[in-house]
């Protein structure tokens, strides 16, 4: 059995994709087994096992928009992946990231945090790099963390060149770093 992959790691998103529908049919299969138990022993729906199986229903549900979201989502590509990693053992790296907004998702392949800067790259066309420069600066601000330059590119060619850049870049290492970083990972999918 595969390993549990951990939010930020290249995969998550494919393993969650699995694991939450894995769940999710077994919230609803044993929600189904204690109505149908209660069927079976009574005669009737009406009994106490109905009401736990329709109440055993809340978490299958709330596992099936889970499921749905992760459906949605895409994670970082092969190919990508393949460019990007040269740099994995240089600067701390994130995949699969996915942030979501009121009104907009901004699927994440990659991001980096190094300083006061953050790069990240996504491969959806439909992505607004603006808006999410603009909701991760909020959340962050929100956080309590101001003064980080964030910066999303859609083409891997630039990404790729602005963390070359990022290695020249002499920059102090955030003392509250790890906060940062558990923030990206609250506010994530």
């Amino acid at each position: 059995m595969k390993r549990k992959v951990r939010k930020g790691c290249y995969g998550y998103l494919a393993y969650q994709k699995k694991t939450s529908l894995i769940r999710t049919i077994l919230f609803f299969a044993l929600s189904l087994a204690i109505y149908i138990m209660g069927i079976l022993s009574t005669g009737s729906n009406r009994n106490l096992l109905t009401i736990v199986a329709v109440l055993g229903c809340l978490p299958a549900c709330k596992s099936a928009v889970s499921t749905i979201m992760f459906f949605r989502a895409s994670g970082c590509s092969e190919t990508a992946k393949k460019k990007i990693a040269a740099y994995d053992d240089i600067l701390t790296g994130f995949y699969d990231m996915y942030f979501t907004s009121y009104k907009k998702n901004f699927p994440i392949s990659h991001m980096v945090l190094k300083g006061n800067v953050v790069c990240a790259f996504t491969e959806s066309e439909k992505c607004d790099c603006n808006a999410g420069e603009k909701h991760l600066e909020h959340m962050l601000a929100q956080g309590g963390y101001k003064h980080l330059t964030i910066k999303i590119f859609n083409n891997l060619d630039k990404y790729i060149d602005r963390l070359g850049q990022l290695l020249k870049l002499d920059a102090e290492e955030q003392r509250n770093r790890q906060e940062i970083i558990q923030t990206f990972h609250s506010i994530s999918l």
